[in-house]
């Protein structure tokens, strides 16, 4: 059994996925990163970066309980684990994790501070917003030239980079992209949307009880390390 910590966000929703496509068992452990449940001692011992989503292979290695933090490692723990989703031989191995990579340190925090400034930073961020957006743009661009010519993001085979990046993509009209002129796109987007298991780990995730919408000013400074949390 894996014991799965996490809440809603793109970077938890990448291990929903995983998780429902190979069938492991797997035990969900709410963490309300809006309530501070992340910076609980009992967590910080589990994960010391106090993030999510975080594993606990009860069954790992040897047979001994084993933690995996960061989502990509996540994947690519799961993927050995079970064998499936990312391929064995080097050179295939290494095509797709590096776009797994693209995905970990362009997709992630690119998007991820588009949204930031978009939905929670306070007016006069002008500069912030042109730079995420424009950087959000550029990688939807790659993502496109890459789908012109390989069927899924990671090679020929459906795999972890194609969960990884799926749900970053989720919100792309949100985020100021449409796809209309995108036919690679389009096409990896409606293929993964309409999997069963990324059906079903959409439903797990949207279900997954969370406090964002009514979180306290002082949990939300807290959250984005902002306020008296701030570091000078």
């Amino acid at each position: 059994m894996i014991d799965f910590y996490a809440l809603t966000s793109p970077n938890v929703r990448k291990v929903f996925i995983m998780l429902e496509e190979t069938g492991l068992p797997y035990n969900i452990i709410p963490v309300d990163v809006w309530k501070g449940d992340n910076y609980k001692p009992e967590f910080r011992k589990i994960n010391p970066n106090g993030k999510i989503p975080t594993i606990v292979d009860q069954d790992g290695p040897g047979g001994r309980p084993f933690t995996v933090f960061e989502s990509g490692a996540i994947l690519m723990y799961l993927a050995d684990k079970s064998g499936r989703f990312l391929p064995k031989e080097l050179g295939p191995r290494y095509e797709a994790i590096q776009w797994l990579m693209i995905q970990l340190t362009n997709v992630g925090p690119m998007f991820g501070q588009l949204t930031h400034f978009k939905m929670f930073a306070p007016a006069g961020n002008d500069y912030s917003l042109v730079r995420y957006q424009t950087e959000v743009r550029r990688l939807y661009d790659l993502l496109e030239q890459r789908l012109g010519s390989s069927a899924f993001l990671g090679g020929p085979d459906y795999g972890i980079v194609d969960m990884a990046t799926y749900p970053w993509c989720a919100n792309h009209e949100r985020q100021g992209v449409s796809f209309k002129d995108k036919p690679g796109l389009t096409r990896w987007f409606e293929a993964i949307a309409a999997r069963p298991a990324v059906q079903r780990a959409g439903k797990k995730a949207d279900a997954m009880p969370t406090s964002r919408d009514n979180a306290k000013p002082e949990d939300v400074d807290r959250f984005f390390g902002r306020g008296k949390y701030a570091r000078p």
